[in-house]
This record gives structure tokens, C-alpha cells and sequence, in this order.
């Protein structure tokens, strides 16, 4: 009887102490996670955002050089190795802005292969297509706007707050469906120039 006893009595467990310093850790591993992943998606926002600066600022500057806005210029080999001309009327229409980023390129103010080709625009950090041209999204006025396809939900409100009013569709930050967790991804979201 007594060897039961002492078997018993030599088992190895935790002491609640050791359980409760075991969670911390696992609790600490989390929070670092959860702050890792959403100084990630900071950055990414911050990305987005500083490529539409850019592509504004390489835009006002080949409109400073040559007088008209990339894409929608219509002057001959304008800059040198142009293979599409726009129509010259201060718009940049939908076709227009695929030359847009051939005509940046070629000026030496985007990199990036370019051919001026429908579909052929640069991507941002989640993956999809920006454009550029003459539109009056819902709720905004008409004028050149730079159109993002398909952004989380989050990542569009975030933007929108960052640069505008935070309201889908006023300002000059427009989404085409409100910010909610259902939706996964906005279709579009547009940023005035």
C-alpha cells in the first residue's frame, strides 16, 4: 500500500504557477502576432498611398514638361519613342490613360513596361490595377481621378480617413459600396487628382 502512495506522490505535473507563466508567454506570442500583422497592413496602406502621390507627381511634372497631360498629348514621337497619341482636349479619357503610363515611362518619370495596351497599368500592394482619366465617380465630381480596383474593405476606409472625410461616398476619397466587413473587397475606389 505504501508503494502506491509513493508512486502517486512522485508524479510530475505544473503548478498553477507554471501554467499561469505558460500563458503569459502564449498571450505575449499573440499580441506581438496581432501588432506584427497590423503594422503590415500600415505599411501596405502607406504604400498605396505614397504610389498615387507618385504617379500625381509624375503626372503635374510631364504636364509642366510638355504642357499636356500624358496620354491625352497629341503631338508627334511626344516624348521620343511615343506610340499613341490622345486628342489633345485637356481629358484624359479610359483609352487614354493606358497611354498615360507609356508616355510616363518614356519621359523617364515611372518605371516599368508600359505599352500603352489596354489592361496594361501598374498593380498596388494587393494586387490589382490603378487607373487614370476623366470621370465622375458616384457622389463626386467630374474630373481626372486615379481609380483602385478591388482593396480590402478596411484598407479603402483606412485610406479614405487618411486622405479625406472617411465617408465612402463624399469628398475627395470615393469608394463605389460602403466600408463593411461583409463586403471582403471594394470594386473601386477613387482618388481625386
Amino acid at each position: 500500500m505504501m508503494k502506491i502512495k509513493k508512486s502517486l506522490k512522485n508524479q510530475g505535473g505544473f503548478t498553477l504557477v507554471e501554467m499561469a507563466i505558460v500563458l503569459v508567454i502564449i498571450g505575449l506570442i499573440v499580441g506581438a502576432i496581432m501588432k506584427g500583422q497590423s503594422l503590415i497592413q500600415e505599411a501596405k496602406v502607406k504604400n498605396v498611398i505614397n504610389q498615387v502621390n507618385g504617379l500625381r507627381a509624375a503626372i503635374l511634372t510631364f504636364y509642366d514638361r510638355y504642357g499636356m497631360y500624358p496620354g491625352d498629348e497629341n503631338l508627334s514621337n511626344i516624348p521620343e519613342g511615343d506610340q499613341h497619341n490622345g486628342n489633345g482636349n485637356g481629358q484624359v479619357d479610359t483609352t487614354e490613360g493606358y497611354y498615360l503610363f507609356e508616355d510616363l515611362r518614356l519621359s523617364g518619370l515611372i518605371t516599368g513596361s508600359y505599352s500603352g495596351n489596354s489592361g496594361d497599368t501598374p498593380h498596388h500592394v494587393f494586387g490589382d490595377n490603378i487607373y487614370f482619366y476623366w470621370t465622375t465617380p458616384t457622389g463626386g465630381t467630374a474630373g481626372h481621378w486615379f481609380k483602385l480596383d478591388n482593396l480590402p474593405w478596411d484598407v479603402a476606409m483606412e485610406i479614405d480617413q487618411k486622405l479625406d472625410d472617411g465617408i465612402y461616398n463624399t469628398g475627395s476619397v470615393i469608394a463605389n459600396e460602403q466600408y463593411v466587413s461583409s463586403s471582403g473587397s471594394i470594386g473601386s475606389l477613387y482618388i481625386k487628382f
